[in-house]
């Protein structure tokens, strides 16, 4: 195989028909090193990490506005800080903004600072908007099509975040650097890791036979291809195909495990298979060797949302967790007041109900209701009247005891809670709660929600052995 594409200096950026407005050519190819080890998951030591390659791209070119658009953009993108409560990111956005207005940028360019300062706003739909209006002129503009992505992921926007990249799909040829990790003559066919980002939106829209068809050619090319391994992984979980999920990512782990942004999420698809089973002192192996030490050394809020899902997920099956909400809250405490995503509220709120600390769960819920009331364009605090407040107080419900209005609560908003983004298999965490609260529900008036969520259950995901235990659980208490 031929060596990896050499980084982009300027002249590299303007023959790829995507110039960027500086004269360094060592911010240029900083540039590309952060947009790479963005696209590829993972922290490059060779390259120096993501944090690394910011700050040196800063010193080569102080002004150099796409530095400051891809710096801005993947800690607003990380979901875990807000331009509100943290003044650095705040004045950061505004300096980005404001070296765009005194250089002489292209048009896209200007796209890129907009979108950024759009989405630190909140406004997520306009910023995607942006972003496809960069796409629509430059389809291999890469941090375009991955901050979408990322965004469309966060809204919910399943068809978006499939049908983006379907649109600029053909022009990446094996050419284009990121198409794939190589490039190699004797495969003269394959965008490779945009490959693993189209397969991710197929697999979330249902098309699981495409989805896993491009995610293994990118893996024939790269096995290391962390991102192509999470779309199957999410395949044999949405199909209850629990023995070939585990033997593929026992299979696999030696080529994921090091990409340190996505293997624990990875980790925490493989424990899923474990919950499905039953087995769960194996699942709480790998929380225990996997899931929390990575939330503890990174506090990224992929892992906070893998780590409370999981707890959650297993404290409804009645597993007992010890210590482990503790260990968790420190992490998720710190985020109380954040709001930037409503998803991310559900899962700090799972945490701090866990670790039975009231007056943190009272912050969250009190300063989402002061979010929910604020004018302005944040589209999460527009959804939190309707949608996050409603489930966030039918997890506080769930706690204390109250099944019947965990109901009251979830059922009119259950079809809504796509718009809070995460992928179905995330999100099933919720379908589980519904289902749980109906075993034990009291009123006449929610006699048969159980039966009827079970049986919606297994027609969508036959032969899920967890669903099996649920209906005999239903049965025994003839609920079935």
């Amino acid at each position: 195989m031929a060596a990896p594409a050499p980084l982009r200096d300027c002249q590299a950026w303007k023959d790829a028909r995507l110039p960027l407005s500086t004269t360094s050519n060592e911010a240029c190819k900083l540039f590309d090193a952060t947009l790479t080890q963005y696209v590829k998951w993972t922290n490059d030591k060779s390259l120096g990490g993501i944090e690394g390659c910011l700050s040196k791209l800063k010193a080569a070119d102080p002004t150099f506005a796409m530095g400051h658009a891809i710096s801005n953009g993947l800690v607003l993108i990380g979901t875990g800080s807000s331009v509100k409560l943290d003044k650095e990111l705040d004045l950061a956005v505004k300096t980005m903004v404001e070296i765009s207005r005194t250089q002489p940028l292209t048009r896209r360019e200007q796209l890129h600072v907009s979108a950024v300062e759009t989405f630190a706003k909140g406004n997520f739909p306009k910023a995607c908007d942006l972003w496809e209006q960069i796409l629509r002129d430059h389809p291999t503009d890469m941090l375009a099509l991955k901050f979408s992505h990322d965004a469309y992921f966060y809204l919910g926007y399943q068809e978006q975040m499939r049908d983006s990249v379907a649109r600029i799909y053909p022009f990446w040829t094996p050419d284009i650097p990121l198409s794939s990790a190589w490039w190699c003559p004797e495969l003269p066919e394959v965008p490779r890791y945009v490959k693993g980002i189209y397969s991710f939106g197929l697999m979330e829209t249902n098309f699981y036979d495409q989805a896993k068809k491009l995610a293994r050619e990118a893996l024939s090319l790269n096995p290391t291809d962390a991102w192509s391994v999470h779309t199957i992984a999410h395949i044999h979980e949405m199909k209850a195909e629990i023995k070939d999920g585990l033997e593929f990512m026992q299979h696999s782990e030696a080529q994921w495990k090091d990409s340190d942004m996505l293997a624990c999420h990875n980790y925490w698809h493989w424990a899923l298979y474990l919950i499905e089973k039953g087995e769960y002192e194996a699942a709480l192996t790998i929380y225990d060797t996997h899931i929390l030490p990575s939330l503890q050394a990174s506090g990224a809020m992929l892992d906070v949302v893998d780590s409370c899902s999981m707890l959650y997920r297993l404290q409804m099956e009645g597993v007992s967790l010890g210590q482990r909400w503790q260990d968790v809250l420190p992490v998720t405490q710190k985020h109380s007041r954040d709001h930037v995503l409503l998803f991310n509220d559900a899962h700090f709120l799972m945490a701090s109900l866990g670790a039975h600390d009231p007056q943190t769960t009272q912050e969250l819920l009190s300063t989402l209701r002061d979010a929910s009331e604020s004018p302005g364009e944040n589209c999460q605090h527009l959804l939190a009247r309707d949608v996050g407040l409603p489930l966030c107080q039918a997890l506080v419900e769930a706690e204390a005891g109250n099944p019947d209005r965990v109901l009251e609560l979830l059922l009119p908003i259950r079809y809504r809670i796509v718009q809070l983004g995460g992928s179905n298999a995330q999100r099933d965490v919720f379908n589980q709660l519904l289902i749980h609260v109906a075993l034990t529900c009291t009123s006449s008036v929610h006699k048969n929600v159980a039966r009827s969520l079970l049986m919606e259950r297994d027609a969508l995901k036959p032969n899920s052995p967890l669903t099996e235990r649920l209906i005999r659980k239903a049965t025994s208490v003839h609920l079935m």
